[in-house]
């Protein structure tokens, strides 16, 4: 039988702390919590932690030193909570180390879909998924060629057979930002005639079923003024 996952949760507001315990033991994974960046360190010493959630603004100890601190010998995933959402506080809590970032207040689903997908993917990393030729596999999404079949972190989505394709063609060029007219004329077989919004409903469509938050895509990402691309 496999392990829990153990899931060490750092914030200051004991009615965070509890409504995150709750939704994440009901996920199965086993929870450990903190309420200031030093607690937070000595736990890590005493137990075997898989990822952190970490509040930034706490006593003692805040949670972007906590988070220097803890880079210095861990490489467990860490999520970052904050209150702010100004873009320079997110740049500053990814370059310091952290994984992720969630502004306050958050929705607790979108916090531990979030917390599977960090945990899939240094899985994955740890552990390399055998290939199948029939599949494209990006993090935690996987698209098999063969049946037209989606999965994003074990989870089936169900796609439109257009969706399907416009995915799939951006996945086999990864890293290669593609036009709207290029993605077209692959997709539909035939010259573009001023169809940039045909293009655009589908990929918000498309986001909307694989991202945990469309507004901040992890897999599609919009170049501006050139098209769009999937990097790995």
């Amino acid at each position: 039988m496999e392990k829990k996952k153990s899931i060490l949760v750092v914030d200051d507001e004991k009615d965070i702390r509890e409504v995150i315990e709750i939704y994440l033991m009901n996920e199965g994974f086993d929870v450990i919590t903190a309420s200031d960046g030093l607690e937070a360190l000595e736990k890590l010493k005493n137990e075997a932690i898989d990822l952190i959630i970490l509040d930034i603004m706490m006593p003692k100890l805040d949670g972007i030193r906590t988070c220097l601190r803890i880079r210095e010998e861990k490489k467990m995933p860490i999520i970052m909570l904050s209150a702010k959402s100004e873009d320079s506080d997110k740049i500053l809590g990814l370059n310091i180390g952290a994984d992720d970032y969630v502004v306050k207040p958050f929705n607790p689903l979108e916090l531990v879909a979030r917390v599977k997908s960090q945990i899939r993917r240094t899985t994955s990393f740890n552990e390399p998924r055998k290939e199948i030729s029939d599949e494209i596999c990006i993090d935690g999404l996987v698209i098999n060629t063969a049946t037209r079949e989606v999965f994003v972190d074990d989870n089936f989505v169900r796609l439109t057979p257009r969706e399907f394709d416009i995915l799939k063609v951006l996945a086999s060029n990864i890293g290669r930002v593609l036009s709207t007219e290029q993605i077209y004329e692959r997709v539909w077989d035939e010259p573009f005639f001023n169809s940039d919004n045909t293009v655009a409903v589908h990929i918000r469509n498309i986001r909307e079923k694989i991202e945990i938050n469309p507004k901040e895509p992890q897999y599609i990402k919009l170049v501006w003024g050139v098209g769009y691309k999937i990097d790995k």
